[in-house]
């Protein structure tokens, strides 16, 4: 017994509430458990119950035996003054308040179903039957109700984009909070990937978004500010199209006083279609074609208008080339790719927008971010993998976010008594 198990099987009163007596015999009736208190003093808080028919209201405290109390010196902290009843596993001894009074004491230990018990175990365990499990729940999981996966789901969703949200405020405090300024930012970020993400995003803070804007039917002077930002206009070129982007960039590098950038973008290791150089050109295609993007991102309501919005197409060169000093190579059409629009969505414009509704307690927005989720094809990776291994319908990016959030923040860490589904598992008797 571990006492977060114990904390939450008082919580929800999974034991046996029936004929209920203090460890001296009194009558005992636990109106309400309290609130758990995740903060300094006692476990629960603002508790009710009955003992021989009067009625307390007050704390609780919970430990694994009585005499914990003693030696985590409560008998002598202010802190625990106001404690109605003292709830143990085992009882081994009684025990008395600061003023002195004995405490009432409630012993669990024979009241709480074995096979609670045994289940617990069975999900603290890395190992099961000598393999390694994917989520310590895995052989539990016929036991879990349709609505409770939904309801979990949910939650999950919620979480993870309020995690994401906490980027977006951090961008926001940096720009005073300009929502096209931030999602400038943030769609440079995501258009750079893990690899390029950071220099991307510097290079859009060297090029605010109203400098862009003034240029917005100028495809060649956004793409020459952005290459050369990026550090992609300084070698010696042969072709007459790069030529033409490092004189317009020295333009315009001078007009506006544009500062260097720290850092450079890689090539090594990546597929032609995510080099930094032709995301750049699709960027710069996205601007040109998207004005005051985020006004516009707010005024959607279906996938198919942000998808609409997202579709970026650079200019006749890159239909021959991936970089610029290339020697070119068969035509071939290079819009941003489903994947890549579906990835913008998922990682920048549904967390900007559920930011947006957090900032403006706007429940229309949060609700919105989460239901285009629902609209977009699911994430593939190790953990949907695992997930779709274990027969967990994984049908569009909802479900994909909400497994991401799960397998990372819960069953890696063993929160099992904190998740939805484990909770679930822990109460529901074996089927018929």
């Amino acid at each position: 017994m571990k006492e977060d198990l114990l904390q939450f099987i008082w919580k929800f009163r999974y034991f046996n509430t029936s004929n209920l007596k203090t460890v001296d015999g009194s009558e005992l009736l636990i109106i309400h458990p309290g609130v758990q208190n995740f903060n300094q003093g006692p476990d629960f808080l603002n508790a009710r119950i009955q003992i021989n028919g009067t009625l307390w209201v007050g704390n609780v405290e919970l430990h694994l035996f009585s005499k914990q109390w003693e030696y985590h010196k409560h008998d002598k902290d202010e802190n625990y003054k106001n404690i109605i009843l003292h709830v143990v596993w085992h009882h081994d001894g009684d025990i008395h308040d600061i003023k002195g009074t004995k405490l009432p004491t409630l012993e669990l230990e024979k009241r709480v179903s074995k096979i609670l018990l045994t289940r617990y175990q069975t999900l603290m365990e890395k190992e099961q039957q000598g393999k390694s499990v994917f989520i310590p729940c895995e052989s539990h999981l016929h036991l879990v109700p349709e609505l409770t996966w939904n309801s979990w789901k949910t939650r999950m969703v919620a979480e993870r984009l309020s995690e994401k949200s906490k980027t977006v405020f951090e961008i926001l405090e940096h720009t005073e909070y300009n929502w096209e300024e931030s999602l400038w930012q943030l769609i440079a970020l995501n258009f750079g990937g893990k690899i390029n993400g950071q220099v991307f995003r510097s290079v859009a803070q060297s090029i605010p978004q109203k400098i862009l804007a003034r240029h917005k039917d100028q495809l060649i002077a956004i793409e020459a500010m952005l290459m050369g930002q990026a550090g992609l206009l300084n070698n010696e070129f042969d072709d007459s199209y790069p030529k033409m982007l490092k004189k317009e960039y020295a333009f315009y590098k001078n007009k506006y006083k544009l500062q260097t950038v720290n850092g450079s973008v890689l090539f090594l290791r990546m597929r032609p279609a995510n080099f930094p150089s032709l995301r750049l050109a699709q960027l710069a295609s996205l601007i040109h074609n998207s004005a005051h993007l985020f006004s516009k991102l707010k005024a959607c309501e279906t996938i198919a208008e942000i998808k609409e919005l997202l579709s970026a197409e650079p200019n006749e060169f890159w239909l021959y080339h991936y970089i610029l000093d290339d020697k070119g190579d068969t035509l071939k059409k290079k819009p941003l790719g489903k994947q890549m629009v579906e990835n913008i969505i998922i990682n920048t414009i549904s967390p900007v927008l559920f930011a947006y509704g957090i900032y403006f307690k706007d429940e229309i927005f949060k609700e919105r971010a989460i239901n285009w989720l629902e609209s977009i094809n699911p994430e593939k990776n190790s953990i949907t993998s695992g997930f779709e291994r274990l027969r967990i319908v994984n049908k569009s990016a909802f479900d994909s976010q909400a497994f991401i959030q799960m397998k990372n923040n819960y069953c890696n860490q063993t929160r099992c008594l904190q998740c939805g589904i484990g909770a679930s598992i822990l109460k529901n008797e074996p089927p018929n």
